[in-house]
């Protein structure tokens, strides 16, 4: 196995770059892991992503636990999981504290309108680098094109997405097998660098009842102990335990990632709790987009605002980062319970000819879900505004011309040059980004 204290600085500089929603950790890790430091395989690789898509919740964070503890057990998964997110809760909880005390500031907003044109390009390397990976076949292709046009232009719900794709993987490697080959198989990109652990070095561990009750009992405790000393100490009725139910019950139904429970969530949180305005939602997801980490973190923007207008006779300020604390802690202890329990079981099935064709089917998806991402990343931070277009079963966003930002247009740009061109490294290419956006802002050049 990987020496402990590598694979800890090795998790610890993955999440300082884990910008641009799952897309863009993705391609964090694939590079790090699977190209250059060569810890485990891309075949691995790409079959715990595929479980982890299954399972509700933010899948890099859950790829990034599986991956820990492959390499160091459950030790290396706690690790990978917690350093995954820490950048992001902590940068999330500061600039919540900015936004509260000082608003939309000069520099802020400028800052941001460098690091979301950035973004987009490593958004785009993800879909390249994952992609080239990934499909190593025509048919393979076409459940990746199938999937983003079934997202992108008909808005078809992501488990049913997921569901056909692993039903036509499941059918395809078993009456043409050929067709679900990667390239791979045949000496091309689909295995990538040879990994310099071998698979049968990796950490295992046995399926059973018994670990699987000690997994789930540890994780309801996990959970439990702090729900209910809120609930005590505060009452039924107080922010923290109504935040705290709620964003641990949205936690069991992300299905799709951030997306696709954003909406669910921002009507909960404004219509019905009063948690925030409507237009603070927004601000709250382009906080979150620019800051490491996965994108479900807004909820802590929600919850820190929302205790800090309702401090039920705590200090505001007090009240407000108990809240944040506490929804990070009740939205991310569930991912750390679906990797521990079914990981053992996803590795046993790994030599299962019928469970790898499925899973080849959702890593296929996977590809095009990305690619879905990207769309609706670039439509919102390249335009000021979108139109919702209808058509029959045809639902497509699509940008308004006129408000097209060309600052954010040449950011992104000169972002992919770096990245695609000169192979820089992400760090790097935010930074230098960040540094455009700041000197155009306070330049007062128009759209920066």
């Amino acid at each position: 196995m990987v020496p402990f204290r590598e694979a800890v600085k090795a998790w610890f500089a993955i999440s300082l770059q884990t910008f641009g929603g799952p897309a863009g950790q993705i391609a964090v890790m694939q590079r790090t892991l699977v190209e250059e430091k060569r810890w485990i395989g891309q075949r691995r690789f790409l079959h715990a992503l595929s479980y982890c898509t299954l399972l509700p919740g933010p899948e890099a964070q859950q790829l990034a636990i599986y991956v820990g503890w492959l390499l160091n057990g459950v030790r290396g998964g706690l690790v990978a999981g917690t350093l995954f997110v820490l950048p992001g809760v902590l940068a999330l909880l500061g600039l919540s504290v900015i936004y509260v005390a000082a608003g939309d500031t000069l520099v802020v907003t400028a800052l941001f309108a460098g690091l979301a044109p950035a973004v987009l390009a490593i958004v785009a390397q993800a879909v390249h680098r994952v992609g080239g990976r990934a499909l190593g076949s025509r048919a393979l292709v076409t459940l990746a094109v199938g999937a983003f046009l079934a997202l992108a232009v008909f808005r078809v719900p992501f488990p049913v997405v997921v569901a056909a794709a692993a039903g036509v993987g499941w059918a395809l490697g078993r009456w043409a097998p050929a067709a679900m080959r990667a390239g791979g198989e045949h000496g091309g990109a689909g295995d990538g660098p040879a990994p310099l652990i071998p698979d049968d070095a990796l950490h295992t561990e046995r399926p059973s009842r018994a670990h699987a009750a000690k997994v789930l009992a540890v994780g309801a405790v996990a959970w439990a102990v702090p729900v209910v000393a809120v609930a005590v100490a505060t009452g039924r009725d107080s922010v923290f335990t109504e935040q705290s139910l709620f964003f641990s019950g949205a936690a069991l139904v992300t299905f799709g990632g951030a997306y696709a429970v954003l909406a669910y969530v921002a009507q909960q949180a404004v219509q019905v709790y009063g948690w925030l305005a409507p237009g603070e939602m927004v601000r709250g997801l382009a906080l979150a987009e620019t800051t490491p980490g996965p994108l479900i973190m807004v909820v802590q923007f929600v919850a820190f605002l929302g205790a800090y207008r309702d401090p039920g006779g705590l200090d505001p300020w007090a009240a407000a980062t108990l809240a944040a604390l506490l929804t990070t802690w009740v939205t991310f202890v569930p991912c750390f319970v679906f990797i521990f329990l079914g990981a053992p079981y996803v590795e046993r099935l790994r030599g299962n000819h019928a469970l790898s064709a499925a899973l080849s089917g959702i890593t296929a998806a996977v590809v095009g879900v990305i690619a879905n991402l990207a769309i609706y990343f670039a439509l919102h931070t390249l335009f000021a505004r979108t139109d919702a277009v209808r058509a029959g079963p045809v639902r497509l966003e699509v940008p308004e011309l006129d408000s097209a930002r060309p600052v954010a247009f040449g950011i992104a740009v000169l972002a992919a040059f770096l990245l695609f061109r000169l192979r820089w490294p992400v760090l790097r290419t935010l930074g230098v980004c960040a540094a455009v956006g700041l000197a155009l802002g306070l330049a007062g050049v128009p759209g920066s």
